[in-house]
């Protein structure tokens, strides 16, 4: 698959009431080896509820995150609230949200493979934009993924030659088990890896608040560490 350019890529809603037009913020492709089944989900770029085309205060009192993933035939919207609430997670069909997107994505034109730690050191100081593919895989369930998504942060040490990538929120996928829908297996994650063959998520969950070793409560949280192989790859965007 072509790389993205994530500056420049959008998907539009086709409802009526609301042409609404979101970021692009990452695309997570899920293949089943076995059937050679393949599935894109892309991430957009979150928001705080609101009533939209209102008239008086825009923003909702009790407010939350507002965070949407398209599939093929599902979608999921987060909506992270001040406490755990059991509508954080909603799965419906794509076509009721928003009408089916319209997909208006955009290649880069050309996009290069920093093989070495001193090319993307490199590539870093030279301040192009960075985009990161990570491909992760279950043996036993014969499933993989491949996440992509643009380095909102890199950090590097010279003297060292090192490197590390930070970026977030994905759509991360559980690959180990074979769900009868793949949009189910999806989580939000936050990403980290300094070396070409190990990642870090840090997974949303229903994280528990403690005071004195007792539970005053409940939140979404990224809070849930994952460290599995993985092949990371960093190319530089160029114009």
């Amino acid at each position: 698959m072509d790389i993205l350019d994530y500056g420049s890529s959008f998907l539009s809603g086709n409802w009526p009431l609301n042409r609404v037009r979101c970021w692009i913020e990452s695309r997570t492709r899920i293949v089943d080896e076995r059937s050679g089944h393949t599935e894109d989900y892309f991430q957009c770029g979150s928001c705080k509820a609101a009533a939209v085309f209102g008239e008086g205060d825009l923003m909702y009192p009790d407010n939350y995150d507002f965070l949407p993933i398209f599939g093929p035939e599902f979608g999921i919207i987060f909506r992270r609230k001040a406490s755990a609430d059991p509508g954080y997670r909603s799965i419906q069909p794509v076509g009721k949200m928003w009408g089916g997107p319209t997909y208006k994505l955009k290649p880069a034109k050309a996009a290069r493979l920093l093989g070495t730690n001193a090319e993307i050191r490199q590539a870093t100081h030279d301040g192009v934009p960075l985009v990161a593919r990570t491909r992760i895989a279950d043996a036993a369930t014969g499933l993989h993924a491949i996440l992509e998504y643009p380095v909102k942060v890199m950090n590097i040490q010279d003297d060292r030659d090192l490197y590390q990538v930070e970026a977030g929120p994905l759509a991360l996928p559980d690959l180990s088990s074979r769900p009868a829908r793949l949009v189910d297996s999806l989580s939000l994650a936050f990403v980290t890896f300094n070396r070409p063959d190990r990642v870090e998520f840090l997974i949303e969950d229903e994280t528990p608040i403690l005071r004195g070793g007792e539970e005053v409560g409940r939140v979404h949280h990224f809070s849930r560490p994952l460290r599995v192989p993985a092949e990371n790859r960093v190319y530089a965007l160029e114009a």
